[in-house]
């Protein structure tokens, strides 16, 4: 199919493509934001969730994170060379209490700061109106599930 003027017609409007444009844009600058804080978005949501659910298990963590429990293994154990957590596990095959350390908690508030730095660039007020209202449609779908 072609307009008027022989250019191929754009393609069809897809919310799923127009989504997923948006999450590479995001992932991109999230990913450059947490380069300088030797940070990956993977490893930030996993110290996240340690942070939030103080005692969570491997499996717990991995579940939240949608990724295999060995991977949760390999992240935490670097994690804990790094000393950015401690895994309180008394010995193989009982159950962990992992948590983050005061490097940890540090990296963590560096890290939100700079996904909210992300946040405002590509949806805040000076951001590009279809943006802004995606990031505030999402933003009130997510906080009317935590309300009901």
């Amino acid at each position: 199919m072609s307009t008027e003027h022989g250019q191929p017609a754009p393609p069809p409007a897809s919310t799923s493509i127009i989504v997923l444009t948006l999450a590479h844009r995001v992932e991109s600058e999230l990913a450059a934001a947490l380069a300088p804080l030797n940070l990956t978005v993977s490893r930030l949501a996993l110290l996240g969730h340690i942070a939030s659910i103080p005692g969570a298990s491997f499996s717990e963590l991995a579940r939240m994170g949608a990724i295999s429990v060995q991977s949760v293994h390999t992240a935490v154990k670097a994690m804990v060379a790094a000393g950015l957590v401690r895994d309180r596990t008394a010995r193989a095959g009982s159950a962990s209490t992992i948590e983050l350390t005061a490097k940890g908690t540090r990296l963590l508030n560096a890290a939100e700061k700079a996904v909210a730095e992300v946040d405002e660039r590509l949806f805040g007020p000076d951001a590009e109106p279809a943006r802004r209202q995606v990031g505030a449609a999402v933003m009130a779908a997510f906080s009317s599930r935590n309300d009901s």
